[in-house]
């Protein structure tokens, strides 16, 4: 299967990454309006970007299928403050998106939605949309989005940017994007205490290394231990590993963890103080969908390993 055909108006969006200029297609390619600039369209996807160290994202999002309709839609909005429903007409940009549940739902919702992510991710993503002509998805960087600025009524980006080596300024480059009174979104790991962060920081540098044949069968053996109760209540704040209840999300998620080259831990006061630096304002912090006394405790003295910083915010006027 195939992504939805190209759409033009969601092109028309596009900008090379190397100059600037708009773009067109001829063929199976995207051209610079100068002639300079030649891409190649595969499968419907622009290819404005290589693949230089997100390989095992490429391998993760085209090997599980992790699109849960009912969960994707409570967690895009416990993660942006928006619901699905709210972005019908309006023009999106998902940064970094993966495989392409997000871009999905959104279409589905009636949103025109530019999906970039720079792994071959894009090809399931493409696959998830087909049938959605809203929906345009392209291979590119966001340390350099191919995308025209000031542009889309949201921009958001769930879990993406920590996998960048230098956050900051993927974090400044789609905040660019969103237009004047527009939204931006973002979620990034937290930074949990010294001994945690020493523990995983060392763990990953061994699992980093490992060929996904190796570490695949490690992160299945992990899914079991997350299914055991009294070991993810406990274990899991030394050692991540997931806890989800569906088990193919639960051995994603533990891949995702330790497989990626890049991955930095953020705190929230860190977070907000990039929305301000890059001009926005009415700033809200997006708390995690599950609570109680115990869970908000930990997560509020950054003891939970594995969650999230996650604001909101309006580009100013």
């Amino acid at each position: 299967m195939t992504g939805p055909a190209l759409n033009a108006d969601l092109i028309s969006f596009l900008r090379s990454p190397r100059s600037r200029s708009p773009m067109h297609v001829e063929g199976d390619e995207l051209v610079s309006d100068d002639g300079a600039e030649r891409y190649p369209i595969l499968k419907n996807v622009p290819r404005l970007a290589g693949d230089p160290y997100v390989g095992s994202f490429g391998r993760q999002w085209n090997r599980y299928e992790v699109v849960r309709p009912e969960e994707d839609e409570a967690t895009f909005e416990a993660k942006t403050g928006v619901p699905p429903s709210d972005m019908a007409g309006k023009l999106v940009l998902d940064a970094g998106c993966g495989g392409g549940r997000y871009a999905r739902l959104l279409g589905e919702h009636g949103a025109n939605v530019l999906g970039v992510d720079l792994s071959s991710a894009v090809d399931k993503a493409a696959e998830m949309c087909a049938g959605l002509p809203n929906v345009q998805i392209v291979q590119g960087d966001l340390l350099d989005p191919p995308v025209v600025e000031d542009a889309f009524d949201l921009v958001f980006s769930i879990g993406v940017l920590h996998h960048s080596p230098d956050p900051r300024r993927a974090f400044a480059a789609i905040a660019r994007r969103v237009k004047p009174g527009g939204r931006l979104a973002v979620w990034l790991y937290r930074k949990n205490i010294a001994p945690q962060e020493w523990i995983n920081s060392g763990v990953r540098a061994v699992t980093t290394r490992l060929p996904a044949r190796v570490l695949e069968p490690l992160c299945v053996g992990l899914g079991a231990v997350g299914s055991v109760p009294i070991l993810n209540r406990t274990l899991n704040k030394l050692v991540n590993f997931s806890a989800h209840p569906d088990w193919t999300l639960r051995v994603c998620d533990n891949f995702d963890w330790w497989a990626p080259a890049y991955q930095s831990h953020h705190s929230l006061a860190e977070l907000r103080s990039w929305f301000e630096e890059e001009g926005f304002e009415d700033l809200v912090e997006l708390r995690p969908m599950k609570s109680g006394r115990l869970y908000d405790w930990t997560y509020d003295h950054d003891l939970i390993i594995g969650s999230g910083v996650n604001v909101a915010g309006r580009r100013k006027v």
